[in-house]
Protein backbone atom coordinates (compact mmCIF):
# COMPACT_ATOMS: atom_id res chain seq x y z
CA UNK A 1 0.00 0.00 0.00
CA UNK A 2 1.04 3.39 -1.24
CA UNK A 3 0.58 6.57 1.09
CA UNK A 4 0.22 8.32 -2.16
CA UNK A 5 -2.77 6.03 -3.11
CA UNK A 6 -5.05 8.39 -0.99
CA UNK A 7 -6.01 10.93 -3.31
CA UNK A 8 -5.08 14.47 -1.46
CA UNK A 9 -7.94 16.40 -2.93
CA UNK A 10 -10.97 13.88 -1.65
CA UNK A 11 -9.41 13.22 1.90
CA UNK A 12 -9.00 16.84 2.30
CA UNK A 13 -12.88 17.25 2.11
CA UNK A 14 -13.90 13.97 2.87
CA UNK A 15 -13.03 14.03 6.62
CA UNK A 16 -14.72 12.70 9.39
CA UNK A 17 -16.98 15.48 10.95
CA UNK A 18 -15.03 16.53 13.77
CA UNK A 19 -11.70 17.47 11.52
CA UNK A 20 -14.05 20.47 10.99
CA UNK A 21 -12.11 22.11 13.94
CA UNK A 22 -9.53 22.72 11.96
CA UNK A 23 -8.15 19.08 10.37
CA UNK A 24 -5.65 17.28 12.24
CA UNK A 25 -3.09 19.79 12.29
CA UNK A 26 -5.37 22.39 13.48
CA UNK A 27 -6.26 20.03 16.53
CA UNK A 28 -2.11 19.24 17.20
CA UNK A 29 -0.43 22.44 15.99
CA UNK A 30 3.34 22.23 16.94
CA UNK A 31 2.49 18.81 19.29
CA UNK A 32 3.56 16.42 16.96
CA UNK A 33 6.99 17.75 17.01
CA UNK A 34 6.95 16.97 20.64
CA UNK A 35 5.52 13.62 20.74
CA UNK A 36 8.27 11.46 22.00
CA UNK A 37 8.45 13.96 24.95
CA UNK A 38 6.90 13.56 28.57
CA UNK A 39 3.53 14.51 28.63
CA UNK A 40 0.36 14.73 31.00
CA UNK A 41 -2.67 12.42 30.06
CA UNK A 42 -5.44 14.75 29.15
CA UNK A 43 -8.17 14.04 31.45
CA UNK A 44 -10.43 10.84 30.83
CA UNK A 45 -13.31 12.78 29.23
CA UNK A 46 -15.27 10.59 26.18
CA UNK A 47 -15.72 11.99 23.54
CA UNK A 48 -19.52 12.42 22.14
CA UNK A 49 -19.95 10.69 18.75
CA UNK A 50 -20.72 12.94 15.61
CA UNK A 51 -24.85 13.09 15.28
CA UNK A 52 -24.23 12.36 11.53
CA UNK A 53 -22.13 9.31 9.89
CA UNK A 54 -18.50 10.27 8.89
CA UNK A 55 -17.83 10.75 4.76
CA UNK A 56 -16.35 7.97 3.54
CA UNK A 57 -12.43 7.86 2.90
CA UNK A 58 -11.63 6.85 -0.42
CA UNK A 59 -9.69 3.37 -0.29
CA UNK A 60 -6.30 2.10 -0.80
CA UNK A 61 -4.42 -0.50 -2.31
CA UNK A 62 -4.64 -2.29 0.80
CA UNK A 63 -7.64 -0.99 2.75
CA UNK A 64 -11.07 -0.73 2.06
CA UNK A 65 -13.31 2.59 2.19
CA UNK A 66 -14.91 1.56 4.97
CA UNK A 67 -11.18 0.37 6.61
CA UNK A 68 -9.59 3.74 6.10
CA UNK A 69 -12.94 5.69 7.36
CA UNK A 70 -12.56 3.46 10.57
CA UNK A 71 -8.79 4.37 10.77
CA UNK A 72 -9.57 8.10 10.27
CA UNK A 73 -11.96 7.61 13.12
CA UNK A 74 -9.21 6.37 15.72
CA UNK A 75 -6.39 9.03 14.40
CA UNK A 76 -8.97 12.00 14.66
CA UNK A 77 -10.24 10.36 18.43
CA UNK A 78 -6.40 10.83 18.96
CA UNK A 79 -6.03 14.06 18.01
CA UNK A 80 -8.93 15.45 19.81
CA UNK A 81 -7.68 13.42 23.07
CA UNK A 82 -3.79 15.12 22.35
CA UNK A 83 -2.20 11.72 22.05
CA UNK A 84 0.80 11.92 20.80
CA UNK A 85 1.03 10.54 17.04
CA UNK A 86 2.93 7.26 18.07
CA UNK A 87 0.12 6.36 20.01
CA UNK A 88 -2.37 7.05 16.56
CA UNK A 89 0.21 4.04 15.40
CA UNK A 90 -0.08 2.00 18.04
CA UNK A 91 -4.16 2.24 18.12
CA UNK A 92 -4.42 1.67 14.33
CA UNK A 93 -2.22 -1.41 14.40
CA UNK A 94 -4.12 -2.80 17.45
CA UNK A 95 -7.23 -2.52 15.57
CA UNK A 96 -5.70 -3.91 12.35
CA UNK A 97 -4.97 -7.04 14.21
CA UNK A 98 -8.25 -7.42 16.45
CA UNK A 99 -10.92 -6.46 13.70
CA UNK A 100 -9.04 -5.74 10.29
CA UNK A 101 -9.66 -2.30 11.19
CA UNK A 102 -13.76 -3.21 10.62
CA UNK A 103 -16.30 -2.47 13.23
CA UNK A 104 -17.51 -5.67 14.21
CA UNK A 105 -20.70 -6.48 15.95
CA UNK A 106 -19.30 -9.83 17.43
CA UNK A 107 -16.26 -11.69 18.42
CA UNK A 108 -14.64 -14.03 20.46
CA UNK A 109 -17.21 -14.50 23.18
CA UNK A 110 -18.45 -11.02 23.97
CA UNK A 111 -15.96 -8.33 21.99
CA UNK A 112 -17.40 -6.08 19.69
CA UNK A 113 -15.89 -3.31 17.44
CA UNK A 114 -12.77 -1.79 16.43
CA UNK A 115 -10.58 -3.26 19.06
CA UNK A 116 -12.77 -6.36 19.96
CA UNK A 117 -13.39 -5.10 24.01
CA UNK A 118 -15.54 -6.76 25.86
CA UNK A 119 -18.31 -4.96 27.70
CA UNK A 120 -18.31 -8.26 30.38
CA UNK A 121 -14.54 -6.20 31.68
CA UNK A 122 -16.04 -3.13 32.11
CA UNK A 123 -14.98 -1.40 28.44
CA UNK A 124 -18.37 -0.32 27.88
CA UNK A 125 -21.89 -1.67 26.18
CA UNK A 126 -22.05 -3.27 23.15
CA UNK A 127 -24.16 -0.09 21.94
CA UNK A 128 -20.85 2.00 23.26
CA UNK A 129 -18.64 -0.36 21.52
CA UNK A 130 -19.67 -0.15 17.93
CA UNK A 131 -18.88 3.67 17.81
CA UNK A 132 -15.59 4.04 16.81
CA UNK A 133 -14.76 7.26 18.50
CA UNK A 134 -15.96 6.25 21.96
CA UNK A 135 -14.17 2.67 21.50
CA UNK A 136 -11.04 4.68 20.12
CA UNK A 137 -11.18 7.17 23.21
CA UNK A 138 -11.54 4.04 26.01
CA UNK A 139 -8.44 2.23 24.12
CA UNK A 140 -6.48 5.71 24.46
CA UNK A 141 -7.35 6.17 28.11
CA UNK A 142 -5.77 2.54 28.79
CA UNK A 143 -2.48 3.42 26.31
CA UNK A 144 -1.98 6.88 28.36
CA UNK A 145 -2.26 4.83 31.97
CA UNK A 146 0.83 2.95 31.07
CA UNK A 147 3.69 4.24 32.50
CA UNK A 148 6.37 4.57 29.61
CA UNK A 149 3.96 3.28 26.70
CA UNK A 150 6.13 5.65 24.21
CA UNK A 151 9.34 4.42 24.66
CA UNK A 152 8.30 0.38 24.33
CA UNK A 153 7.81 -1.70 21.38
CA UNK A 154 4.49 -1.68 19.58
CA UNK A 155 3.42 -5.00 20.39
CA UNK A 156 4.48 -4.48 24.19
CA UNK A 157 2.30 -1.08 24.51
CA UNK A 158 -0.54 -2.42 22.87
CA UNK A 159 -0.63 -6.02 25.03
CA UNK A 160 -0.21 -4.11 27.74
CA UNK A 161 -4.07 -2.49 27.05
CA UNK A 162 -5.63 -5.76 25.08
CA UNK A 163 -4.43 -8.44 27.29
CA UNK A 164 -4.21 -10.65 23.88
CA UNK A 165 -3.53 -14.51 24.12
CA UNK A 166 -1.37 -13.37 21.06
CA UNK A 167 0.74 -10.85 21.91
CA UNK A 168 3.11 -10.75 19.54
CA UNK A 169 0.69 -10.70 16.80
CA UNK A 170 0.44 -6.72 17.07
CA UNK A 171 4.35 -6.48 15.95
CA UNK A 172 3.81 -7.27 12.33
CA UNK A 173 1.39 -4.75 11.71
CA UNK A 174 3.41 -1.65 12.29
CA UNK A 175 4.70 -0.83 8.82
CA UNK A 176 1.20 -1.04 7.82
CA UNK A 177 -0.55 0.93 10.48
CA UNK A 178 2.72 3.44 9.75
CA UNK A 179 1.74 4.10 6.52
CA UNK A 180 -1.70 4.43 6.66
CA UNK A 181 -1.65 6.80 9.56
CA UNK A 182 0.91 8.57 7.58
CA UNK A 183 -1.19 8.81 4.65
CA UNK A 184 -4.04 9.93 6.39
CA UNK A 185 -1.87 12.42 8.30
CA UNK A 186 0.18 13.94 5.27
CA UNK A 187 -3.04 15.72 3.38
CA UNK A 188 -3.75 17.40 6.28
CA UNK A 189 -1.04 19.16 6.59
CA UNK A 190 0.12 17.18 9.94
CA UNK A 191 3.91 16.69 10.61
CA UNK A 192 4.26 12.79 10.70
CA UNK A 193 8.30 12.48 12.28
CA UNK A 194 6.11 11.79 15.76
CA UNK A 195 4.95 8.54 13.95
CA UNK A 196 8.16 7.03 14.71
CA UNK A 197 8.59 4.56 17.89
CA UNK A 198 10.17 6.47 20.61
CA UNK A 199 13.90 6.62 21.03
CA UNK A 200 17.07 8.33 21.43
CA UNK A 201 16.16 12.28 19.51
CA UNK A 202 19.02 13.88 17.67
CA UNK A 203 20.87 12.97 14.07
CA UNK A 204 21.25 9.24 14.96
CA UNK A 205 18.77 6.98 16.46
CA UNK A 206 18.24 3.73 16.88
CA UNK A 207 17.07 1.43 13.59
CA UNK A 208 14.99 -0.84 16.32
CA UNK A 209 14.25 -1.12 20.30
CA UNK A 210 15.49 -4.83 21.08
CA UNK A 211 18.14 -6.41 23.22
CA UNK A 212 21.68 -7.02 21.68
CA UNK A 213 22.40 -10.59 21.08
CA UNK A 214 25.07 -11.69 19.50
CA UNK A 215 27.91 -9.34 19.32
CA UNK A 216 30.58 -8.07 17.61
CA UNK A 217 33.37 -10.44 16.26
CA UNK A 218 32.96 -12.39 19.58
CA UNK A 219 35.55 -15.38 19.95
CA UNK A 220 32.90 -17.68 19.07
CA UNK A 221 31.95 -16.02 15.72
CA UNK A 222 35.24 -13.52 14.68
CA UNK A 223 33.71 -12.90 11.48
CA UNK A 224 30.68 -11.16 12.74
CA UNK A 225 30.35 -7.97 11.50
CA UNK A 226 27.99 -6.60 13.31
CA UNK A 227 25.06 -7.24 16.31
CA UNK A 228 22.26 -9.03 16.49
CA UNK A 229 19.14 -7.24 17.49
CA UNK A 230 16.35 -9.45 18.82
CA UNK A 231 12.34 -8.65 17.41
CA UNK A 232 10.00 -10.38 16.19
CA UNK A 233 9.48 -10.72 12.61
CA UNK A 234 7.60 -7.90 11.20
CA UNK A 235 9.13 -5.17 13.66
CA UNK A 236 9.87 -2.26 11.55
CA UNK A 237 13.42 -1.00 10.77
CA UNK A 238 14.81 2.59 10.60
CA UNK A 239 17.12 4.32 9.34
CA UNK A 240 19.76 5.22 11.92
CA UNK A 241 20.56 8.40 10.35
CA UNK A 242 19.99 10.46 7.82
CA UNK A 243 22.13 9.45 4.47
CA UNK A 244 21.70 7.89 0.95
CA UNK A 245 20.69 4.43 0.01
CA UNK A 246 23.49 2.81 -1.37
CA UNK A 247 21.98 -1.07 -2.09
CA UNK A 248 19.09 -2.86 -1.41
CA UNK A 249 19.26 -6.34 -2.26
CA UNK A 250 18.44 -10.19 -1.49
CA UNK A 251 21.61 -12.02 -0.54
CA UNK A 252 21.08 -15.50 0.14
CA UNK A 253 22.88 -18.51 -1.17
CA UNK A 254 23.02 -22.32 -0.57
CA UNK A 255 26.29 -22.44 1.91
CA UNK A 256 27.88 -25.40 -0.33
CA UNK A 257 27.14 -25.05 -3.68
CA UNK A 258 26.68 -20.93 -3.52
CA UNK A 259 23.51 -21.81 -5.76
CA UNK A 260 20.13 -19.05 -5.40
CA UNK A 261 18.72 -19.75 -2.09
CA UNK A 262 16.06 -16.65 -2.68
CA UNK A 263 14.75 -14.30 -0.03
CA UNK A 264 11.03 -15.47 -0.57
CA UNK A 265 11.47 -17.81 1.81
CA UNK A 266 13.35 -17.94 5.33
CA UNK A 267 17.15 -18.99 5.88
CA UNK A 268 18.72 -21.46 7.34
CA UNK A 269 21.61 -21.04 9.99
CA UNK A 270 23.46 -24.29 8.83
CA UNK A 271 22.09 -24.30 5.10
CA UNK A 272 21.94 -20.76 3.66
CA UNK A 273 24.76 -17.86 3.42
CA UNK A 274 24.15 -14.63 3.33
CA UNK A 275 22.15 -11.22 4.41
CA UNK A 276 18.96 -11.69 3.06
CA UNK A 277 16.89 -8.81 2.21
CA UNK A 278 19.26 -5.96 3.09
CA UNK A 279 19.98 -2.03 2.56
CA UNK A 280 23.27 -0.28 3.20
CA UNK A 281 22.69 3.51 4.02
CA UNK A 282 25.68 5.52 3.25
CA UNK A 283 26.23 8.62 6.13
CA UNK A 284 28.26 12.02 6.37
CA UNK A 285 31.57 10.92 7.58
CA UNK A 286 32.49 7.81 5.66
CA UNK A 287 29.81 5.72 7.71
CA UNK A 288 28.13 3.24 6.60
CA UNK A 289 25.15 1.20 8.16
CA UNK A 290 24.01 -2.11 6.96
CA UNK A 291 20.35 -3.31 7.97
CA UNK A 292 20.35 -7.52 7.05
CA UNK A 293 17.20 -10.22 7.20
CA UNK A 294 14.68 -8.18 6.06
CA UNK A 295 11.52 -10.23 5.75
CA UNK A 296 10.40 -8.86 2.10
CA UNK A 297 11.66 -6.32 0.01
CA UNK A 298 12.43 -2.91 1.67
CA UNK A 299 11.02 0.13 1.26
CA UNK A 300 13.81 2.20 -0.12
CA UNK A 301 15.42 2.24 -3.69
CA UNK A 302 19.21 2.67 -4.24
CA UNK A 303 19.63 6.58 -4.46
CA UNK A 304 17.25 7.25 -2.30
CA UNK A 305 17.26 10.10 0.33
CA UNK A 306 16.25 8.85 4.16
CA UNK A 307 16.10 10.96 7.21
CA UNK A 308 16.71 9.50 10.58
CA UNK A 309 14.15 7.22 11.84
CA UNK A 310 12.34 6.79 8.33
CA UNK A 311 11.12 3.77 7.90
CA UNK A 312 13.09 0.88 5.60
CA UNK A 313 12.08 -2.46 5.86
CA UNK A 314 10.47 -4.63 8.62
CA UNK A 315 12.19 -7.68 10.55
CA UNK A 316 12.94 -11.23 9.11
CA UNK A 317 14.76 -14.16 8.91
CA UNK A 318 15.78 -14.21 5.11
CA UNK A 319 20.18 -15.34 4.91
CA UNK A 320 21.74 -17.02 7.28
CA UNK A 321 19.62 -16.73 10.31
CA UNK A 322 17.99 -18.91 12.82
CA UNK A 323 15.04 -16.53 13.86
CA UNK A 324 13.35 -13.32 12.85
CA UNK A 325 16.10 -10.38 14.07
CA UNK A 326 17.87 -7.19 12.60
CA UNK A 327 21.53 -8.13 11.81
CA UNK A 328 22.69 -4.27 12.22
CA UNK A 329 26.83 -3.16 11.34
CA UNK A 330 28.47 -0.26 11.07
CA UNK A 331 31.67 0.69 8.70
CA UNK A 332 33.62 3.60 8.38
CA UNK A 333 36.18 4.02 5.86
CA UNK A 334 38.45 3.53 5.10
CA UNK A 335 38.63 0.92 8.53
CA UNK A 336 36.21 -1.46 7.62
CA UNK A 337 33.05 -3.01 10.02
CA UNK A 338 33.38 -1.35 13.50
CA UNK A 339 31.60 -2.45 17.02
CA UNK A 340 28.11 -1.23 16.64
CA UNK A 341 27.59 -0.69 20.50
CA UNK A 342 30.12 1.76 21.59
CA UNK A 343 29.57 4.07 18.16
CA UNK A 344 25.96 4.37 18.80
CA UNK A 345 26.53 4.76 22.43
CA UNK A 346 28.76 8.14 21.61
CA UNK A 347 25.82 8.75 19.30
CA UNK A 348 23.77 9.50 22.17
CA UNK A 349 21.45 6.40 20.82
CA UNK A 350 22.51 3.37 22.25
CA UNK A 351 21.23 -0.17 21.43
CA UNK A 352 19.53 -2.26 23.34
CA UNK A 353 16.49 -2.58 25.53
CA UNK A 354 16.12 -3.69 29.30
CA UNK A 355 13.91 -5.87 30.75
CA UNK A 356 13.97 -8.43 27.98
CA UNK A 357 16.54 -11.51 27.53
CA UNK A 358 18.49 -11.60 24.58
CA UNK A 359 19.31 -14.29 22.46
CA UNK A 360 22.02 -14.94 20.08
CA UNK A 361 20.98 -15.74 16.11
CA UNK A 362 22.85 -15.75 13.24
Amino acid sequence: MKSRSLIPVVVAVAAVPVLCLGGLGGLLGGAAAEACLPFDAPPATPIASPSTPPHAWPATEQWTAEQVTNAAAIITTGAQLAVPARGWVIAVATAMQESSLQNLAGGDRDSVGLFQQRPSQGWGSPAQLRDPIYASTKFYQALLRIDGWQAMPLAEAAQAVQISAYPDAYAKWEGPATELVTALAEPTGLPTDGLARCGATGPWTQPVLAPVGSGFRTPQRPSHDGVDLSVPRGTIIRAASTGIVRTVACNAVYQNSRADWGCHRDGHPDLTAGCGWYVDIDHDGGVMTRYCHMDQPPNVSVGQQVTVGQPIGVAGSTGRSSGPHLHFEVHVHPSGPIDPVPFMAAQAAPLGATGRSAAAFN
